[in-house]
């Protein structure tokens, strides 16, 4: 039940959040993958300073703040991240993980984590702001920033990792704009006259989240709801889990890695992945496929090897492209490396399969290559040469 109230409180909250309700200083975010809460944020805006609170749920629950400084351009000037214990959350003492501070014609970043710490610097730029993966509080300061100037489009830099980086901002119309993620995609953004992020729509990138803004959270009661789940053993999890299938038949072993992003409520198949549009067929890296014997799948003759698998679902099932290239990201496809392209069947079944599944199954005449997610299942027969 205390999961249920939590939701409705949310629920209410994010009705609650009207334009005139808006308080450019002090709100929060909830980030929604599908059905399910990924992260909420806090934050208190006064001066050039910027003090948030985040819980993050996957893979397990972390609980972290974060004090932004900023220089007279709206650049970094100093910024400190702190961890606390699941146990305690924002209550306890915390240990500082990371700080940023400027020195002259750079950023010193130095990380600390349980192997230790390391220190690197980055080259400093006016304006430049922290980019936070899964977090969304530094947006607000990006998308305001991009409706103090009379420009259409904004190159707004941010530190990512160890070297800064392009995210583009747009104007669509007087109240919405893009933000272009230099290698995830485009997300749709909602804002008021003076850039407040009202609602941010990832779901043309590759992921899929969905922010909403509200005026306050009791983000301790959160965070101990939260806790709570990951201490029962129901952890958040990974958003796309590394899987490994191996199989063995007619004298063949075969191998598949790939990455398993979950349904979570959502409309797959002609929703998250689009019809028609090629798809890297799971998730993060590329999906691999090994063979220790030579196939014929459809016509196609596949040697012994390994390969990547990409595919064009459609609703009468689609087109499979089996990739001589290996070791890259899901979104990096050279057609021209292509062994070759294979029609794809669909079925449908009753039961739900959460977790995009990567199956293959021995038949009488060879074997069949599953892809099964949600209720939907697309098939390759194929025989061992």
């Amino acid at each position: 039940m205390k999961n249920i109230g939590l939701a409705l409180v949310i629920v209410l909250l994010l009705a609650s959040c009207s334009q005139d309700s808006i308080d450019s200083n002090n709100a929060a975010f909830v980030t929604y993958l599908g059905n399910d809460t990924l992260a909420v944020e806090q934050f208190e805006k006064s001066g050039n300073e910027m003090n948030a609170k985040v819980i993050l749920r996957s893979p397990r629950t972390t609980f972290t703040s974060y004090d932004l400084v900023l220089d007279n351009t709206g650049a970094i000037e100093s910024m400190t991240a702190t961890k606390y214990s699941l146990d305690e959350g924002f209550g306890g003492e915390g240990t500082t993980v990371q700080t940023i501070e400027r020195m002259g014609d750079s950023l010193l970043v130095e990380v600390n984590t349980s192997e230790g710490s390391r220190t690197y610097s980055v080259s400093y730029e006016p304006g430049v702001l922290p980019f936070i993966d899964m977090v969304h509080w530094p947006y607000e300061l990006a998308l305001e920033n991009a409706a103090s100037v009379d420009r259409d489009t904004v190159d707004q830099r941010m530190l990512t990792g160890s070297r800064l980086s392009s995210f583009i901002l747009a104007d669509i119309e007087t109240d919405s704009m893009t933000i272009r993620h230099p290698f995830r995609g485009v997300m749709g953004v909602d804002v008021n006259e003076d850039g407040d992020l009202l609602f941010l729509d990832a779901g043309l990138t590759t992921r899929k989240l969905k922010v909403h803004r509200v005026p306050s959270l009791d983000i301790e009661a959160i965070g101990e709801d939260f806790a709570a789940n990951d201490e029962s053993g129901n952890p958040f999890g990974e958003l796309s889990s590394a899987e490994t299938g191996e199989f063995s038949f007619k004298g063949a072993n075969f191998r598949v890695e790939y990455g398993s992003p979950k349904k979570r409520g959502r409309d797959l198949f002609g929703g998250i992945v689009p019809w028609g549009e090629r798809w890297r067929t799971g998730a993060n890296r590329a999906t691999h496929f090994y063979t220790s014997t030579d196939l014929t799948i459809g016509t196609l003759t596949v040697p012994a090897g390994e390969y990547t698998l990409f595919t064009i679902p459609e609703p009468d099932g689609g087109t499979l492209m089996i990739n001589k290239q290996t070791g890259q990201n899901g979104q990096s496809y050279d057609a021209d490396r292509d062994l070759g392209r294979v029609p794809m069947e669909i079925d449908t079944k009753e039961d739900v399969t959460e977790a995009f599944t990567i199956n293959i199954e021995e038949t009488e005449t060879g074997g069949v290559l599953q892809l099964i997610w949600g209720e939907s299942v697309f098939s390759v027969d194929f025989t061992v040469n």
